[in-house]
């Protein structure tokens, strides 16, 4: 493979733009694990190295989100807090799938999720218009989130591609928040998720270092840079790119590209 035996030097320079674009990807709608992941693979690294490698790289992404939507996340601290065990057991349970298990199984779910989360996301309006009158904090809708949560924690820690549509979906219909609240609560959960799976990876290894270095680098200007993009647009745009994103992934990956 020609770009396997390029310099290390413009190895490191791809890797690091991989890492600018996935962060933009991330700080707007998720995705740029398909920025990353691709990249690490062209790159001569193996699927398993380059995926757990991506879970490590992006974590600092979703830090210009955190920061960029604090004050919208300062007023939903409560429910943030009720749902980290979820999104820790669950991204652990994923971590520990992917390790002792076949992915061929499970990647071939991975469009039909994305795809469903998608259309989910899109009529997510609608549903919750229609759920209205129910509290979010009782009942179905409460076990909705908690379960959905806990399920997209798990694929989080797995694969974690599209991990922001899949989360995005499951609080839009659970949720009374706007876009922008909800854009901050996934930044939140998205961070958690990859961090644990982090974690896990650093402790069993498989990483390709020189990538990492350059994706932590990258993810961080990228996430910022993201933020900064989403927070000036509608929410009305936002939904749009969201599900763009979501269509475009469930593309991609029905391809198997």
């Amino acid at each position: 493979m020609l770009a396997a035996s390029l310099p290390l030097g413009w190895r490191l320079i791809i890797f690091l733009a991989a890492g600018i674009a996935g962060g933009v990807a991330n700080g707007i709608a998720g995705g740029g694990t398909f920025l990353t992941f691709p990249t690490l693979l062209a790159m001569g690294i193996p699927a398993l190295q380059a995926n757990v490698s991506t879970s490590v790289g992006v974590v600092p992404s979703y830090l210009g989100g955190i920061r960029g939507f604090r004050l919208q996340l300062g007023e939903h601290r409560q429910l943030i807090r009720s749902l980290v065990p979820s999104c820790v057991f669950g991204s652990a349970v994923g971590c520990t799938l992917l390790l002792l298990g076949s992915a061929h199984t499970f990647r071939s779910v991975v469009p039909w999720l994305i795809g469903a989360a998608t259309v989910l996301f899109a009529l997510a309006p609608r549903i919750t218009k229609r759920l209205a009158h129910i509290d979010h904090t009782r009942g179905a809708r409460r076990w909705a989130l908690y379960v959905g949560i806990f399920l997209s924690s798990i694929y989080g820690g797995y694969f974690g591609a599209g991990l922001g549509i899949v989360l995005l979906a499951v609080m839009a219909v659970s949720l009374p928040f706007e876009i922008h609240e909800l854009q901050g609560i996934r930044n939140v959960f998205s961070m958690i998720i990859n961090s644990i799976a982090a974690l896990i990876f650093i402790v069993r290894g498989h990483l390709a270092l020189d990538a990492v270095y350059m994706l932590l680098i990258g993810t961080l200007i990228g996430g910022w840079l993201g933020t900064r993009l989403i927070k000036r647009l509608s929410p009305k745009v936002v939904r749009a790119l969201v599900v763009a994103t979501g269509v475009a992934t469930t593309i991609y990956l029905a391809l198997g590209k």
